[in-house]
């Protein structure tokens, strides 16, 4: 596998071998999980919905106050880590940017940041998930409320839980009781006909496939308590290496449709306008 990868020694951006690049022990990634990330898909060598991720990347950096990511020049690290991998489709794509190298603790020096294109092959999504609810809330109120921030060891430990349950998947609720997000999704509900999907103030992640749901499919924004989910009708998942996912129990409890017709209708909406726009 080779990797784009600019910053830390590395001047503007080269491609090499996974093996040969080197990131500093002391990168503020490493040891305080100081860095945003993006995930993409791609297929045959052409990511899609580049554009607005990028853009999501820089959000991102900002709110952490990294500085801002040059995104033509990670737009050309896309391309060349893509190129570099030709046999990898579907792939996912990893962008990661740190603060660079730091003393030890949380104080930033200013250093160049760190940037890593990594490509990855994509495994097909399972045709509907099993979900868990696991016991620990999202805080809509934390500094990192929807921030793609490289500090994820909260999900890897709600993941951890769900699959323990037999699940692929888990689900938490913020600290008002209302559902909020998966590990890696956004979740869609449908309640009395109508798709609804947590508001960003309620503490999700602002998904790229959330937001060309929304304005593909439609669908309502709106707090939704978490007894909720249990009773719908329909529910599905929504994420980058899911596309539209639906949901065929939540904590071992079969939903009544999985997927019902509104979610079908929400798949074949995505399925088509994707294929003909790469970068939506």
């Amino acid at each position: 596998m080779r990797v784009w990868i600019a910053g830390a020694g590395h001047g503007s951006g080269q491609v090499l071998d996974a093996d040969e690049a080197r990131v500093s022990v002391l990168d503020h990634g490493i040891t305080v999980g100081d860095g945003v990330f993006e995930t993409i898909k791609a297929v045959s060598g052409e990511p899609f919905a580049l554009s607005r991720h990028l853009r999501r990347l820089a959000r991102s950096a900002g709110a952490l106050g990294l500085p801002e990511p040059d995104l033509s020049r990670l737009a050309h690290g896309v391309r060349q880590a893509l190129e570099a991998n030709p046999d990898v489709s579907p792939a996912r794509v990893r962008i990661t940017m740190t603060g660079g190298p730091a003393p030890l603790g949380s104080e930033r020096t200013g250093a160049e940041p760190t940037y890593v294109v990594a490509i990855g092959p994509l495994a097909h999504p399972a045709p509907a998930a099993d979900v868990t609810v696991v016991p620990w809330s999202r805080n809509e109120n934390g500094a990192l409320t929807g921030v793609k921030s490289t500090s994820y060891a909260d999900n890897v430990l709600a993941l951890n839980y769900a699959m323990e349950r037999g699940a692929s998947e888990a689900l938490f609720a913020n600290t008002a009781g209302n559902l909020c997000e998966g590990t890696g999704s956004n979740v869609f509900v449908v309640s009395d006909g109508e798709l609804l999907t947590p508001p960003l103030s309620a503490g999700p992640l602002a998904g790229i496939t959330r937001e060309l749901v929304l304005e593909w499919a439609g669908g309502t924004e709106a707090d939704i308590p978490l007894p909720a989910l249990s009773t719908a009708s329909e529910a599905f998942l929504v994420s980058t290496g899911r596309d539209v996912q639906p949901i065929r129990s939540v904590d071992r409890k079969n939903l009544a449709n999985a997927p019902g017709p509104v979610t079908r209708e929400a798949m074949e909406v995505f399925t088509r306008r994707s294929a003909a726009d790469m970068d939506p």
